[in-house]
């Protein structure tokens, strides 16, 4: 028989997996039609969606294994890394979603960005000068951008790989138009000595002071969002990790 286990679950949603099926519940509906349609849409490897009901949509599992995940060292070749570059050129160069983007502008991130930085350092969460130094290094990303299709949330655990072929990029609730720099920089995240590998097969220049403006920036914002949903940022090779390494 097969067991049913917790991927991941907290306030906003949850992820179960039985089997070869995965079941994914989310209070916000909007995220899973979303999710749906931009499956439907993205030029490239996805799972396939079994079934859709009211606030819980069933996916097939992908074939292979994750690329990595955060604080630990990938055992993924420099090839896998490169042909996710190439995947994700792909969908960056696919025609736009045909709904609004789900991020923040420059404006309201920036305004975002000064907030979160003053509770952490008025809470005692970190150091104000690696605050502070991180805060001046995300400056970098806070510019305007022109929209194209990002997934949105592609960090590692969601591109999967058997060999050096991507077989399935998986969660796509928050994709929409967005900062294609975004995508490179959370994939990225706490694993630098690999973003070579990857914007060699993404295949054009991009700015690498932007991707570590958004390791910095992303990093900043959601320190406090997952210590206070169960998870740990101050573990090795994670997000508190990433922000040091900027000093």
């Amino acid at each position: 028989m097969d067991e049913v286990k917790v991927v991941v679950a907290h306030s906003e949603r949850a992820t179960l997996s039985v089997g070869d099926v995965f079941l994914k519940v989310d209070a916000d509906q909007a995220h899973i039609d979303v999710e749906v349609e931009a499956m439907a849409l993205a030029p490239v490897p996805t799972p396939e969606v079994l079934w859709r009901k009211p606030h819980v949509l069933a996916i097939a599992a992908v074939p292979g294994t994750a690329l990595g995940r955060l604080g630990e060292p990938s055992t993924a070749s420099p090839a896998a890394w490169a042909a996710a570059g190439a995947v994700i050129r792909k969908l960056h160069d696919a025609p736009l979603p045909p709904w609004p983007s789900r991020g923040r502008g420059p404006d309201e991130l920036a305004a975002d960005l000064d907030g979160e930085c003053e509770l952490l350092v008025t809470n005692g969460v970190l150091p104000a000068d690696l605050v502070t130094r991180n805060r001046q290094v995300a400056e970098a990303a806070l510019r305007p951008w022109t929209p194209m299709f990002t997934h949105g949330d592609l960090q590692i655990t969601h591109v999967f790989v058997d060999g050096d072929e991507i077989t399935g990029i998986i969660d796509w609730s928050e994709a929409g138009p967005g900062d294609v720099l975004f995508d490179l920089a959370t994939l990225t995240l706490g694993h630098e000595e690999h973003l070579g590998d990857v914007v060699a097969g993404y295949g054009t220049d991009v700015d690498l002071d932007v991707i570590r403006a958004w390791w910095s920036l992303r990093s900043l914002l959601i320190v406090r969002w997952l210590a206070e949903h169960g998870f740990d940022p101050f573990a090795p090779g994670c997000e508190v990790d990433v922000l040091r390494s900027r000093m």
